[in-house]
């Protein structure tokens, strides 16, 4: 990471007086962005609040700019510092504009007067955040997504140097979800944000984040770079996931694969088949798929969903040997669906496990729907 912006020394924070997370090390430079994961109750939210100082640190120090957190004045704090937590806000009869208004009073005099620029970057923020229509809604009657854009505005509005986010996308569909994160992304990369935030959604989190800090237990569980810390088998660990499947080639998760002998054999290929086998699965028939290269991305949801895989090594053609394993699992299979419209040399194999099942007289369609029409 780049020069530290923002860091803490081993801090401990909790509730009461009572420690629930030791010893955390949060460092992160200006144009990064620092996500927070892991289970619900980890304690994600509670480490945002002793940053923001809307929890009392039970140990440890925080440094912002290279001051200390707790020396900063609440107006020299909020120059810097920007919030967007997710508990509601109440407000009394205020239009969402006004709402917006209040991230411009650390630059206002004591009246809270707001003068033309603070009028321009109010509409700026609300501009940016796609929010301008509801400038005269009140507030308390916008929905949730729309109140999450308007809060962001706020930060945005307030001119910060660093924004902290508790589950910024909660509340939003995916359409507001990307264009959030992408407005995150924008003001990080041009005004060289500091962002902190906590997120639910495991695959935003690791096609965003510069740094990824896992909460679970007392302790902090892992900390790295998204290629560190999503795998597989440790996302799998940190939620302690034991029915489905986490995949982090695809940032995905898949239901569990049905039990039981295969019914139907799929011939995929090249992202054909994927469809096919999540819809077996919601049908709860048990399949098996092959003959798959290991570097397909059918491979991946295979090897999750299916009973059986018959799996070639990435490059190389189909071998007769794996091909006559195919053919003698499609034997036993009621039916056949080949998702695959064209075959090449590397799978020239597969075409011939086609014909075969057509010499069987077995029933070979495109797709399931076809196949229970």
């Amino acid at each position: 990471m780049s020069g530290n912006y923002f860091y803490t020394d081993k801090m401990t924070v909790g509730y009461n007086g009572h420690p629930l997370i030791r010893e955390i090390e949060i460092r992160i430079g200006r144009g990064e962005i620092l996500t927070l994961i892991g289970p619900n109750g980890g304690g994600k939210s509670t480490i945002l609040k002793s940053i923001t100082r809307q929890l009392s640190l039970i140990g440890g120090t925080v440094y912002i700019d290279n001051r200390e957190l707790q020396a900063l004045s609440g107006k020299e704090l909020s120059q810097k510092l920007a919030v967007v937590l997710t508990e509601r806000i109440r407000t009394e009869l205020m239009t969402c504009e006004e709402v917006v208004s209040t991230g411009r009073y650390p630059y206002t005099g004591h009246l809270g007067i707001l003068s033309e620029t603070d009028h321009e970057k109010v509409y700026e923020a609300m501009e940016l955040v796609h929010a301008l229509p509801l400038r005269n809604c009140d507030f308390n009657a916008v929905s949730d997504g729309q109140r999450q854009r308007i809060l962001l505005a706020r930060a945005i509005c307030q001119e910060p140097e660093m924004i902290v986010l508790d589950e910024p996308t909660s509340f939003l569909d995916i359409r507001h979800k990307l264009e959030l994160l992408t407005i995150l992304k924008k003001l990080v990369n041009q005004n060289r944000l500091a962002v902190v935030m906590s997120l639910h959604e495991l695959d935003l989190a690791q096609k965003i984040s510069d740094f990824v800090i896992c909460v679970k237990g007392e302790t902090i569980d892992k900390a790295g770079t998204p290629e560190e810390v999503f795998t597989s088998a440790y996302i799998t660990e940190l939620y302690g996931i034991t029915a489905g499947s986490y995949d982090a080639l695809f940032g995905s998760v898949e239901m569990e694969a049905e039990r039981g002998e295969p019914e139907v054999f799929v011939i995929g290929g090249n992202g054909s088949g994927i469809s096919q086998y999540r819809k077996l699965q919601r049908k709860r028939i048990p399949f098996a798929a092959g003959v798959l290269h290991k570097n397909d991305m059918d491979y991946e949801v295979a090897k999750t969903l299916a009973v059986r895989v018959v799996a070639e090594e990435p490059f190389e053609e189909i071998s007769e040997a794996h091909y006559r394993e195919a053919l003698e699992i499609m034997k036993q299979c009621r039916s056949i669906i080949c998702s695959v419209r064209e075959f090449g040399t590397m799978n020239a194999l597969n075409e011939k496990l086609v014909q075969e099942a057509v010499r069987m007289g077995k029933s070979v369609n495109r797709s399931i729907d076809i196949l229970h029409d």
